[in-house]
């Protein structure tokens, strides 16, 4: 999707529209228009794999310039489960991660919680929550188990 695109997807879509700009600027390294996809509020939250909680803007951008001076991030949301109301959506999604190893491109997943609300400036994400999946497929539970411990 071509900037302009993504960026008139940002300011007039939907919540699915940021999400795909957000991947999409994970996928090029581009800190502006990841950061265009956030609310402009101090209690925006992000959760890096196994990192601390992050908290507003400034502390945010700071640690995705750090991971962007490493390059770009090759992630796809995969089985996305959503849940909307009015003026809030969760989207809990399997990333679906290419990394780099001796042997090549390899992937892994990790388990994501994205959330967005409607603000006066359109949809924008207002946290992201990331866990280490699995490194050799994606899992998830979708009945109940038949035993209990």
């Amino acid at each position: 999707m071509p900037k302009a695109k993504t960026q008139a997807a940002i300011m007039g879509g939907s919540a699915d529209d940021v999400e795909a700009a957000f991947y999409e600027a994970l996928q090029t390294a581009d800190i502006e228009r990841l950061m265009a996809c956030w609310a402009d509020d101090d209690e925006i939250v992000c959760v890096h794999p196994g990192g601390p909680r992050v908290v507003g803007v400034g502390a945010i951008r700071a640690t995705f310039d750090a991971i962007f001076s490493n390059g770009s991030i090759r992630a796809w949301p995969e089985q996305v489960r959503k849940v909307e109301a009015l003026a809030s959506v969760v989207h809990n999604v399997l990333e679906r991660v290419e990394v780099m190893t001796e042997s090549g491109p390899t992937k892994a997943y990790v388990l994501a919680t994205n959330v967005y609300h409607k603000t006066v400036q359109g949809w924008r994400m207002v946290a992201h929550h990331a866990s280490p999946g699995s490194q050799t497929e994606a899992q998830e539970i979708n009945e109940a188990p038949q035993v209990l411990h």
